[in-house]
């Protein structure tokens, strides 16, 4: 899918441990104690769910892993060196999403 994220181009960058950690992404993962390991676990064992293809400077996606918790988990990656870009991860919570924590609930 043109635009899309390449999964395996994010997982080779993890694989490789060529990841950006954005400062926003570990303040957040501090908030919600979300570990770093947890974070790499989800990019190497979710699910795309969803793809923001216009996003900048770098296509990105929301990756879900459930284990002992789920996360949601957004990267990017830049194509050109092949670094992943972690810049938010979080627990989906059933006010945004189904039981399935995939499907987006409408938002009144």
């Amino acid at each position: 899918m043109p635009g899309n994220i390449e999964i395996e181009m994010l997982r080779g960058a993890v694989r490789e441990h060529r990841i950006h950690w954005h400062q926003h992404a570990l303040e957040r993962f501090l908030e919600r104690g979300i570990l770093r390991a947890e974070v790499l676990s989800a990019i190497m064992q979710g699910e795309v769910i969803e793809n923001y293809p216009e996003d900048r400077p770098y296509p990105s996606c929301l990756i879900l892993n459930i284990g002992e918790e789920p996360v949601h988990v957004v990267a990017a990656v830049d194509p050109e060196g092949e670094i992943g870009h972690i810049i938010t991860a979080y627990r989906p919570d059933s006010d945004h999403f189904e039981r399935d924590f995939k499907t987006r609930r409408p938002q009144a």
